[in-house]
Formats: structure tokens, C-alpha cells, sequence
């Protein structure tokens, strides 16, 4: 994306690691795309850890951000990797070509469709290890990666930007899924080190608690947390400005 917006109808979007606020940014992306006058659908690739009668991801996305259309292919009630939640409740696991079925059809209904994964990239969907980076790259879509804000981001969100430059997959771009209040000197740092490792730009960045909000509010505060390319108004140079990292021993 870097910046613009990009006409691809569908945007996979992973994060680095779980809790690292995938569910929260995705509902913020879908709130940005409405308030632009988009239509949106959302579909959880493989949800897990969530009974039949509960509430999931998607659910959640529609609770925040509003008239989105969701889907969901598979749903296991165990909070394990899809594969493994598939075999231990004696399930069908969801195939990466199930779930990029599932989008290109809600693509043809809808302006945008977010693509939600399970974890990170490679978490694995079955047992020939099918993963959310293949169905990435069935349906030709950009992947946004939702990374976290302090130590050891590094790491896991340059290993996740080599597999995708590996596998000829367009990087849209990093997303801070959760800004503390009170950031720290590494999340400070790493606002200028986020870019570096990845190869690419800095998109995004939800503040902390940003799911606890009441919808209306989170809704009216989305766009202001995403780059344009995101539909949203956030500026990430007047954000790495604002938080610069104090000099060495100041």
C-alpha cells in the first residue's frame, strides 16, 4: 500500500504472534473502510477456542466496527493451532483453498475483504501444512502484519516479512496492534526500527485499550489510527515525532 490505497478487494491480515491485537485493528480497518462509505466483509480463516454457541473474532470485528458482512469457515472449540484443534476434536481441518474460496466469493459482493488469520503466518491450518501465507497466495492479496510495540518485535516481524518476500507476497505494511499509554524506550526505538526490518512503511498504530471502547467511539477514532491506504487519517511521521526516543543518557 505504502500510503495509497490499494484496489486489491481482498487484504489478508496476520499478526506476528497471537494477542498481539490482530482481532482489534482488523474491527479498525473494517471501521475505517464504512466510514469511507465502503462495503466490508471480514472472514476468520480458522476460528479456535470458541464453542458453538459463543461469540468468535468476526463476531467481535462486527460488534466494533460495525455493518460488516462475517464469515466463518471452521470453528474448533479447543484454543490450539487450527490443525491441532481440528484433529483433537475429530473435525475436518479448514484448507487454505477452502478459505480463499470463501473470499474470492465475498469479493464479488463486497468493496473490501478482510482476511483474518490465526496467530501468525505460518500457524498451521492442517496436517499437510497448509498455512493463512498459502491462502495469501491463491487469492494474490496483500498481507498487512499486525505486530507488537515493545521488546522482541524485532524479531518476529522481520521473520514473518522474510517468509512473505520469500513466497512473492506484497507486504501492505505493519501495524502496531496495541500503543501503551506510557511507551517504553524499546517501543520508542522501535517506531524507527519497525520499517527497517520489514522493508515496510509503518501503517498503523491502535492505542492500548482500544477494544474496551464503546463502539460509537471506536468507530468515530478508527480512521485516526490508520494510514490513507487504510482509509484513515494517522500520519507516522508526526507519531515517530511525537515519540521520539530520548538521545543516550539524556
Amino acid at each position: 500500500m505504502n500510503g495509497e490505497r490499494h484496489n486489491m478487494p481482498v487484504l489478508v491480515i496476520t499478526g506476528t504472534g497471537t494477542e498481539v491485537g490482530k482481532t482489534v485493528t482488523t474491527a479498525a480497518v473494517a471501521a475505517a473502510a464504512l466510514a469511507a462509505g465502503r462495503s466490508v466483509a471480514v472472514l476468520k480463516a480458522a476460528q479456535t477456542g470458541v464453542r458453538p454457541d459463543e461469540r468468535g473474532d468476526a463476531d467481535e470485528v462486527a460488534r466494533l466496527a460495525g455493518a460488516v458482512t462475517t464469515a466463518e469457515p471452521a470453528r474448533y472449540p479447543e484454543p490450539l493451532a487450527p490443525a491441532t484443534a481440528a484433529r483433537r476434536a475429530g473435525r475436518a481441518p479448514v484448507r487454505p483453498s477452502q478459505v480463499a474460496d470463501a473470499a474470492a466469493k465475498l469479493a464479488t459482493e463486497h468493496d473490501l475483504v478482510l482476511v483474518e488469520g490465526a496467530g501468525g503466518l505460518l500457524v498451521r491450518f492442517d496436517d499437510e501444512g497448509g498455512t493463512l501465507a498459502d491462502a495469501a497466495q491463491l487469492l494474490g492479496a496483500p498481507v498487512l502484519v499486525v505486530a507488537s510495540a515493545g521488546l522482541g518485535t524485532l524479531n518476529t516481524t522481520e521473520l514473518t516479512a522474510r517468509e512473505l518476500r520469500r513466497r512473492g507476497l506484497e507486504m501492505a505494511g505493519v501495524v502496531i496492534g496495541s500503543w501503551p499509554e506510557d511507551a517504553d524506550l524499546a517501543s520508542r526505538c522501535n517506531l524507527a526500527d519497525l520499517p527497517e526490518v520489514s522493508a515496510a512503511p509503518l501503517i498503523g498504530a491502535l492505542p492500548a485499550g482500544a477494544g474496551s471502547l464503546a463502539p460509537d467511539r471506536f468507530r468515530a477514532s478508527a480512521p485516526g489510527w490508520l494510514a490513507p491506504g487504510l482509509d484513515g487519517t494517522w500520519d507516522a511521521s508526526a507519531f515517530r515525532e511525537r515519540w521520539a526516543a530520548p538521545a543516550f543518557g539524556a
